[in-house]
């Protein structure tokens, strides 16, 4: 899959993009990430890719014409690239919204700054726009790092085992189960019996109640949107049963 990344700080990427899954998929070929400093497209000898907004009001505005001249100049490399903002005014980056992104064929995600772009730049080039949250960050540099990240990791072969995707929190509507690794008690802690007992159906019957469990405790908003098979309802009454016995 093909990324490019247009941003005026392209060197926030160099670590983030070297290291980890990331590397890996670009060493595997499974992804290719490509640079583009929007300072390069600038007319002038200042490279000026910013100015204040008509109508007054505090902080810049990025200038539409470097930045229009270097998304036509990408696009025209990749045709069927989307372009994405990285933007506030975006839908909610999610993890179906990241398994929908995989299926393009490239992205071309734009890094806004200071007080955003142009309004001009959303109506001629978005075909899509991007937000992690309501939250205020610097720029879209963070965005855009976050939608190469989740989104590789759904490219087949990215993982080390392609059970890890949809394993994750998330990948099946719900948060993830608790993990647990050697030694099998530490400061008095002991790893759930189910998990040493070698019984692989009692084991996935203890990994998908305490989904649910740490689902309906810390983000019970998510089980209305999940399809529950009659053991998933089976194993909430038996959760429920158990907060309200207090064991």
């Amino acid at each position: 899959m093909k990324f490019d990344i247009l941003t005026l700080f392209p060197g926030m990427f160099h670590g983030p993009f070297d290291e980890s899954i990331i590397k890996r998929a670009k060493d595997k070929q499974l992804i290719d990430i490509s640079l583009h400093n929007i300072r390069d497209w600038a007319t002038d000898r200042h490279q000026t890719a910013d100015d204040s907004p008509y109508g007054g009001g505090a902080g810049m505005l990025m200038k539409p014409e470097p930045l229009s001249a270097c998304i036509e100049s990408v696009k025209a490399q990749n045709p069927a690239s989307t372009i994405v903002l990285a933007s506030p005014h975006g839908r909610r980056l999610t993890h179906r919204v990241a398994m929908e992104l995989a299926e393009r064929s490239g992205l071309i995600v734009v890094c806004g700054r200071y007080e955003g772009f142009d309004e001009r730049i959303r109506t001629l080039y978005a075909e899509d726009e991007i937000s992690l949250g309501d939250f205020v960050l610097s720029g879209g540099e963070i965005a855009a790092m976050a939608i190469v990240d989740a989104v590789t990791r759904l490219i087949p072969g990215a993982l080390g085992s392609n059970e890890s995707a949809d394993c994750d929190s998330f990948g099946d509507g719900l948060l993830e189960y608790p993990h647990y690794t050697r030694p099998p008690e530490f400061k008095g802690l002991h790893v759930p019996a189910p998990l040493l007992s070698g019984n692989h159906e009692l084991i996935r019957k203890w990994r998908r109640k305490e989904s649910l469990r740490t689902t309906r405790t810390l983000r019970p908003d998510l089980l209305s949107n999940v399809e529950l098979t009659r053991e998933d309802r089976k194993l909430l009454a038996e959760i429920e049963q158990e907060e309200t016995c207090g064991t």
